[in-house]
């Protein structure tokens, strides 16, 4: 009974996800477009066997920062262990099995204090001195975790990981050297971010924060970025669809449904942009679909409430300018690994505060305003803008 209940449950998701697939579209919002906007089955070759048999066994990451953790372009396998034993706390704490809890604390201090020297060789040397303040304020943290859990206090343990977990993020930034890859010089006309920025939401209904990630997605996190900075998002509304899970913007009053750049009169529009678990660099122009890539699973995918998507045309993958949406599908019920979105639409950031808001936000709401409010240095533009 439980595998039959297992089974219709994916046969049920991957309907859902069909359905949330076929209404992000960039050219028009009319009832979603269910009409006017091509499958995203479109393409699959007989040979794949039905969708479900390419959905992965096992969880998917459904939290943002920890997402944003895993893309960071490091190789470090000592502070990834470490990452990993301190989140793995979270699926023991959610049932209060102390026990665990305390089993992976332990670990975390033994990579802790074997492991230092190792982490910090391979932080660059200008980052050194930064790298080893974080670390003493871990190993206090880590102490004030032990006392929290020995307490078997749920709340001060939540709280105390996540202080901890922040610490492993700034470290693993400060082992970041450099861009990871060549952007193709095709697209060197576009604005590209080197890295990553932070930016906030204003609405009616509270602030959002977002990480938009270059890492993965330079030029579609760049494009936005530079959208942003212009001002180019204040005041205008959002679409939401209830059925199909997403919260979309950045359609501009009048005519047009892109970006037209002031200077030069010219229509943008940017590349489908992916970059695959184990590939040194994005996938550019093509689906991974369409690539017979069926179960390669992208750097940044869409497994966390508050996912970061751009909009491209049905008929275009390559057509997408200045609409983005949220995906707003529970994270829980999203399929590990692939599911209907991946590798057919860029990501290019999750929201990691304010992700509470997305639900209350309807059709009469608006983006007031949208900031860059740290990373802006790593924004490049072309040569002359």
């Amino acid at each position: 009974m439980l595998l039959i209940r297992y089974w219709l449950k994916i046969v049920f998701l991957g309907i859902l996800l069909f359905t949330v697939s076929l209404g992000i579209g960039a050219e028009s919002w009319d009832n979603w477009g269910m009409t006017t906007y091509a499958s995203p089955l479109e393409g699959l070759s007989a040979e794949c066997g039905p969708l479900i048999s390419y959905l992965p066994p096992g969880n998917a990451v459904t939290d943002g920062r920890t997402l944003l953790r895993n893309a960071l372009p490091i190789h470090d396998k000592e502070v990834r262990k470490l990452q990993a034993d301190l989140e793995d706390i979270s699926e023991w704490l959610r049932s209060k099995r102390w026990g665990p809890i305390k089993r992976d604390i332990s670990k975390v201090g033994r990579v802790l204090n074997t492991s230092r020297s190792k982490m910090l060789e391979d932080v660059p040397p200008k980052n050194k001195a930064a790298a080893e303040t974080l670390l003493d304020q871990f190993q206090v943290g880590l102490g004030t975790l032990r006392e929290a859990v020995s307490a078997e206090d749920k709340e001060q343990t939540w709280s105390n990981r996540a202080a901890l977990l922040k610490l492993v993020t700034e470290f693993e930034e400060l082992m970041v050297e450099g861009f990871p890859f060549e952007i193709p010089q095709v697209y060197s006309h576009l604005p590209q971010l080197r890295g990553r920025a932070t930016v906030e939401f204003e609405t009616r209904q509270g602030t959002m924060t977002a990480i938009v990630d270059g890492f993965s997605a330079p030029i579609t996190a760049g494009n936005f970025v530079d959208l942003v900075q212009r001002g180019f998002y204040d005041g205008l509304e959002f679409t939401r669809a209830e059925d199909y899970y997403i919260l979309q913007t950045g359609d501009p009053p009048g005519p047009e449904t892109g970006f037209v750049d002031p200077k030069t009169g010219e229509y943008r529009t940017i590349p489908l942009e992916i970059l695959v678990k184990g590939d040194s660099e994005p996938i550019y122009g093509e689906t991974l679909e369409n690539l017979g890539r069926y179960l390669d699973d992208p750097v940044l995918p869409f497994s966390a409430f508050g996912t970061l998507g751009m909009a491209a045309p049905s008929n275009d993958v390559n057509g997408a300018s200045s609409q983005f949406f949220f995906f707003l599908f529970e994270p829980e019920l999203t399929p590990a690994g692939l599911n209907l979105l991946d590798g057919r639409y860029a990501v290019f950031g999750y929201v990691i505060e304010g992700k509470e808001i997305l639900n209350q936000l309807t059709a009469t709401d608006r983006i007031l305003s949208a900031k860059v409010v740290s990373g802006l240095e790593n924004l490049v533009q072309p040569t002359g803008v």
